[in-house]
C-alpha cells in the first residue's frame, strides 16, 4: 500500500510541474543535440618578420608601456599585432599608420 501510494504522489507532482521543465515528465525520452561548428584559429603574426617589421608603427603610448610589463602583443593602427621589442626610431614610420593617423587628425 506504501508503494501505491509514493507513485500516486509522483504522478500528482508530475501534473504541478512545470511543463517544460525536463523534470516534468520523465518517462518521455529526450535526447541531446549537437551543434558543430567549423574550427577557425585565428593566428595573428606575432613574429619579427615580414614587410611590416620594417616599420615603426603608431600604437598608444599607454600600450606601449602595457605591454611593456606584461609581454602582451599591441595593435597598431595599421593592424599589424606584435610585441614591441625594437626602438623605433631606428625604423622609418609605417606608411599605412601614418595615413591613418592623419586622417584621425583631420
Amino acid at each position: 500500500m506504501g508503494d501505491d501510494m509514493n507513485m500516486w504522489m509522483i504522478d500528482e507532482m508530475r501534473d504541478v510541474a512545470d511543463p517544460v521543465s525536463p523534470l516534468s515528465n520523465p518517462d518521455r525520452v529526450s535526447g541531446t543535440a549537437v551543434l558543430e561548428r567549423p574550427q577557425t584559429q585565428e593566428n595573428p603574426n606575432l613574429t619579427d618578420d615580414g614587410d611590416a617589421d620594417r616599420y615603426a608603427h603608431y600604437v598608444s603610448k599607454d600600450r606601449i608601456a602595457e605591454s611593456r610589463m606584461t609581454g602582451r602583443p599591441v595593435v597598431a593602427l595599421c593592424g599589424k599585432v606584435w610585441v614591441p621589442k625594437h626602438d623605433p626610431s631606428q625604423y622609418p614610420i609605417c606608411p599605412d599608420c601614418k595615413r591613418i593617423y592623419e586622417e584621425m587628425m583631420r
